[in-house]
């Protein structure tokens, strides 16, 4: 019975870990379809080299420091329990591979190629995994102090703060130091407009964004004994309330409609096992609008020209799901009970700062390094054609 039991487990964290992969081929195509055609290659090598790099740093260096768990010992105890530790390996190595694919999108259109792997490396294998193991393993004694102060730990079951707020927060610094894309800004004030360059690629990768999100949220339970269909159904509702919200405020915007369901998937992961799902339709709704409204002000009245709005998606929005989960995951408001805000505000603000802090400081160092940004000729060609040598749709054949 017991290797059963095993077995199973380790399918279920497999099934977990595909499906995380799977989006991936989302955060691909939605950089796709928001990019310009002369970039829309690069973004499709960005997504896959990054995770590739990730997997090296994750497994070499970042999960150990997490989880002071290591794989250099025979294949023989690497494979008892079915195998159950190394994918759980993986599963957790497609949550960290999400930060540099949420970083991708906002530093779109102008950056170098290999600075951003070398940013990646140290990222996934250090800077996320300290963060990452603070809350989700107890280390330097964080979660044991806010329990002994507050009554209870800072509660993040899917990432909203550990994977998305980080991820978006880290963005911030890396696109602040690379400026805006070329004439995105003119001098008269005006404001360039960069539309999508395909709407229906965009909408393909908030889908399979979306779908693949029941994976990040229902199989982070980690075992089936702790799978709960409460998680699938707020997830389900904190999509819906985002979509519907973000039409609404976005002015059915095909670009805000599709981002909406996003916004509100990366708010309930904090506390989709918590919340009663009309906590959850609330707390993806305000995700939505929070998109739609900091999307805007980011790009047209501050002049951050983040491309995909990662900022206002990931790093606000995750933040705004870490602080829902202390208010409706509470008893008062329908929630199970078991977290406290003032936990929640504390962790939540942590993860902001170490982020934007790390942010700063390896992107500063490349940039004043190796540099971040394409020259101005090789931005105005795209990165297509000068990191990749190849367009997305080559109108011609090449003579050779």
């Amino acid at each position: 019975m017991e290797q059963l039991k095993q077995g199973t487990d380790a399918l279920f964290i497999l099934l977990g870990a595909i499906m995380v992969l799977a989006m991936h081929a989302g955060f691909a195509f939605l950089e796709l379809g928001t990019v310009r055609k002369k970039n829309q290659v690069n973004a499709l090598v960005k997504i896959l080299v990054d995770f590739s790099v990730s997997t090296l740093a994750y497994f070499l260096v970042g999960y150990t420091v997490a989880y002071g768990v290591q794989f250099f010992q025979g294949a023989e105890t690497l494979a008892q329990r079915n195998g159950y530790d190394l994918v759980k390996f993986f599963f957790l190595l497609t949550f960290a591979a999400a930060i540099p694919a949420i970083i991708s999108g906002g530093i779109a259109e102008r950056a170098k190629f290999h600075p951003q792997l070398i940013a990646t490396a140290v990222i996934v294998g250090l800077v996320y995994p300290l963060f990452e193991g603070v809350v989700w393993n107890g280390n330097f004694g964080l979660q044991a102090w806010l329990m002994a102060t507050t009554g209870a730990e800072f509660h993040d079951f899917a990432g909203s703060v550990v994977v998305h707020a980080v991820g978006g927060w880290l963005a911030l610094p890396a696109v602040l130091l690379l400026g805006a894309r070329s004439n995105r800004y003119r001098k008269d004030g005006a404001v360039s407009a960069h539309p999508p360059s395909s709407i229906p690629f965009l909408a393909l990768g908030a889908w399979v964004l979306a779908v693949g999100w029941f994976g990040f949220n229902v199989m982070s339970a980690q075992t089936i004994d702790k799978v709960s269909g409460l998680v699938a159904v707020n997830s389900l509702m904190a999509m819906v309330g985002g979509t519907l919200v973000a039409v609404l405020a976005g002015r059915n915007d095909p670009g805000f409609a599709y981002n909406g369901p996003l916004a509100g998937l990366v708010a309930v992961c904090a506390g989709s096992d918590l919340m009663h799902p009309v906590g959850a339709l609330v707390t993806g709704g305000v995700a939505g609008a929070i998109f739609v409204v900091m999307f805007t002000w980011t790009q047209n009245k501050w002049k951050i020209d983040d491309v995909l709005g990662v900022w206002p998606l990931h790093g606000l929005c995750g933040a705004w799901g870490g602080l829902a989960a202390g208010l409706f995951g509470s008893i008062a408001l329908g929630g199970r009970g078991g977290v406290s805000f003032v936990s929640q505000l504390v962790g939540t603000g942590l993860g902001v700062l170490w982020a934007l802090a790390a942010g700063f400081a390896v992107y500063g160092v490349l940039k004043a390094t190796v540099g971040l940004r394409l020259t101005q000729e090789e931005e105005f060609e795209g990165a297509d054609l000068t990191v990749h040598r190849i367009t997305a749709t080559p109108e011609r054949e090449a003579n050779w």
